[in-house]
């Protein structure tokens, strides 16, 4: 499995401060990412795939809104999102 808890554990920790986080823009975001970083390698390899290829669509749409709402209310963080997560902006 992609996405076992420890994994989860190891990104809310990271952006979110703590494991148990999970609510914090940010540490959301992060995991997003790392949700599409693996739905876009599997469309890689299969590309009729068309549930994954909305499922991706999807994902992309509320780790855009994420980041507006982070970019609107704390723009530091949001830089530094940026950066950590290697995102073009």
């Amino acid at each position: 499995m992609y996405l076992s808890t420890e994994v989860k554990k190891e990104i809310f920790k990271k952006h979110g401060g703590s494991e148990k986080n999970t609510g914090a823009t940010e540490s959301q975001i992060a995991l997003f990412t790392h949700r599409i970083d693996h739905l876009s390698k599997h469309l890689q390899v299969n590309k009729k795939d068309f549930g994954t290829q909305r499922s991706l669509l999807n994902l992309v749409g509320k780790r855009r809104a994420l980041l507006d709402y982070l970019k609107r209310h704390e723009l530091e963080k949001y830089r530094a999102l940026l950066k950590t997560l290697d995102l073009r902006k």
